[in-house]
């Protein structure tokens, strides 16, 4: 399909085998201080509430009940931080876009996120992770230019495709024309489906990429 990459047998087994590893909750991060070292490559996810941030995780891991999903908008409220066969870390982020949470606790998650983004070596990429659906909402617009502030590539991984109706190539176009003027941004959207597994193997083909081998 089109904004999808190529992927050879070789990078789709790469990836099988990372995920089929071990995969562990490290800790819950609510403030830059207790940010823990930076030690190995790490990639993190993104996206506004209910997005499908943890049925995503939960998919690429084989677990259910690894990310804790909820239909609450605004219910992980720090970055939780995942090791993955001790080659790769996930970094669940806080969703954005909420509206049910008040505006201190919005400042306090939006200045976390941004203390991340601007002091994490070790952070590879962020999968910016996007309703199908709905397309770029301008919260995503403001992530994916804080991105480009910080010089922290991202990939904008459409979420939900299987709710979707016709029409892929064409949004996918639509969207991969936007993402020109970000500079930081993988110049396609990606889609994905956590419940039917469609582009999971492909996901963990690329998070591999960012593994240490």
């Amino acid at each position: 399909m089109e904004g999808e990459p190529e992927f050879s047998r070789e990078d789709l087994e790469n990836g099988r085998l990372l995920f089929a590893g071990p995969c562990d909750f490290m800790l819950g991060v609510a403030s830059a201080k207790q940010l823990p070292d930076a030690e190995g490559p790490e990639i993190a996810f993104a996206g506004r509430s209910n997005v499908g941030k943890s049925s995503l995780i939960n998919a690429l891991t084989g677990r259910k009940t690894l990310a804790h999903v909820s239909n609450t908008p605004g219910r992980t409220a720090q970055l939780n931080f995942f090791d993955l066969s001790g080659r790769l870390r996930l970094v669940d982020m806080p969703g954005y876009g909420y509206a049910k949470v008040s505006k201190t606790e919005r400042a306090i998650w939006d200045g976390l996120i941004r203390d991340y983004l601007r002091g994490r070596a070790t952070l590879q990429c962020v999968f910016v992770l996007v309703d199908s659906r709905h397309g770029l909402k301008d919260s995503d617009r403001e992530i994916m230019e804080l991105l480009d502030e910080t010089a922290v590539p991202y990939r904008v991984i459409l979420t939900k495709a299987d709710k979707r109706g016709a029409g892929d190539e064409a949004m996918l176009a639509e969207i991969a024309g936007e993402l020109r003027k970000f500079a930081a941004a993988y110049p396609q959207a990606f889609l994905s489906s956590a419940e039917k597994g469609h582009g999971i193997a492909e996901l963990r083909a690329i998070a591999a990429g960012y593994a240490e081998n």
